[in-house]
């Protein structure tokens, strides 16, 4: 096989259709635009949402709430799942985390929430923190550290 002897499959490439090449392409003179109005003209037509007059679908419905572009959102985790997943004295970082399978897509980074209990003395290195998560794991003798 040589580069210069490359072809595409048959039937994979179709030549374009030349609108408007006389009357034997069975598309000349109007090009199948038909005889006249808005949409026969060049540069004619409507605009998108467009709908002859009539007020458009987009300006009937009404406006509902906003989007914050300010957020940030997290990818979070309870202490309680800390505590099931992590050995007594282990680093617990970012890392670990998403190889321990604990969280499926990191966002703006994790966040450690407070919801059950820790008994288990970790050094958590993550994003941040909620204040009853700090409090849990520093009481169970661990360490936090915002990354």
């Amino acid at each position: 096989m040589k580069l210069h002897k490359l072809s595409p499959a048959f039937g994979s490439r179709k030549r374009a259709f030349r609108k408007g090449r006389g009357a034997g392409s069975g598309n000349g003179k109007t090009s199948g635009r038909g005889q006249k109005g808005q949409n026969s003209r060049s540069g004619g037509g409507v605009r998108l949402g467009f709908e002859g007059g009539q007020m458009p679908l987009y300006r009937r419905l009404p406006k509902r709430g906003f989007t914050n572009i300010f957020s940030v959102r997290y990818a979070t985790l309870n202490v309680k799942d800390l505590d099931s997943r992590f050995e007594d004295g282990d680093v617990v970082d970012t890392q670990k985390i998403l190889e321990s399978g604990l969280v499926k897509k990191l966002l703006a980074g994790i966040k450690i929430l407070g919801d059950g209990e820790i008994s288990k003395k970790l050094e958590v290195k993550v994003s941040t923190f909620s204040k009853s998560a700090k409090e849990k794991i520093e009481k169970a003798g661990g360490r936090i550290e915002v990354e």
